[in-house]
């Protein structure tokens, strides 16, 4: 699914021109971000969580040529879904009936 998937399913759903739909998808998506770089952390709830957190630094080898890399810390965004979300994730797993 991508962005113009979703603004396509709100913009039927609500009965809503494309353009506010879009607007609506985009300020929201802007409104997370600023959250999350903001307060480090945003929750959804049944959704997940979003969650901003450090990797520290190490040596690593490159694997072509052997040679050491020093790979700076830096900041990643990880997700843990909510619990709804994942109790319908793991329905997949289970046999379907005929």
């Amino acid at each position: 699914m991508t962005k113009q998937d979703i603004v396509r399913t709100i913009s039927e759903r609500l009965d809503l021109p494309k353009a506010k739909a879009q607007e609506a998808v985009q300020t929201t998506f802007d409104a997370l971000i600023n959250a999350l770089v903001k307060e480090g952390r945003v929750e959804l709830r049944n959704f997940g969580v979003f969650q901003i957190k450090r990797r520290d630094g190490r040596v690593a080898r490159n694997p072509r040529t052997g040679d050491v890399v020093n790979v700076p810390p830096r900041y990643f965004v990880s997700f843990k879904p909510g619990k709804e979300m994942e109790a319908r994730v793991r329905k997949l797993d289970e046999p379907q009936s005929p």
